[in-house]
């Protein structure tokens, strides 16, 4: 996992979800579920930006908290991915 791909989930959360406020830190592994960061419709979002951006497929079964909840496990999914 790079810092390059930390940095680009953050950036997107943050413009996405926080719009932009960079006031309040946003630790690699603070919940985005648990503190009302994402909901629903916002991991959908986030799927979207990651086939995107890091030329992943995402299946249904991969839509779980286990995969999406923090930056760290997103990163690890889209290393995982990556490598298979």
């Amino acid at each position: 996992m790079s810092d390059e791909t930390r940095a680009a989930i953050r950036t997107f959360i943050v413009d996405n979800f926080l719009f932009g406020d960079t006031s309040h830190p946003l630790p690699a592994d603070l919940s985005l579920i648990d503190n009302d960061l994402i909901d629903s419709t916002g991991i959908l979002e986030l799927v979207g930006f990651l086939e995107e951006r890091f030329a992943i497929t995402v299946a249904d079964a991969d839509i779980v908290p286990a995969n999406l909840d923090t930056i760290e496990r997103i990163a690890g999914f889209i290393a995982r991915k990556q490598a298979a």
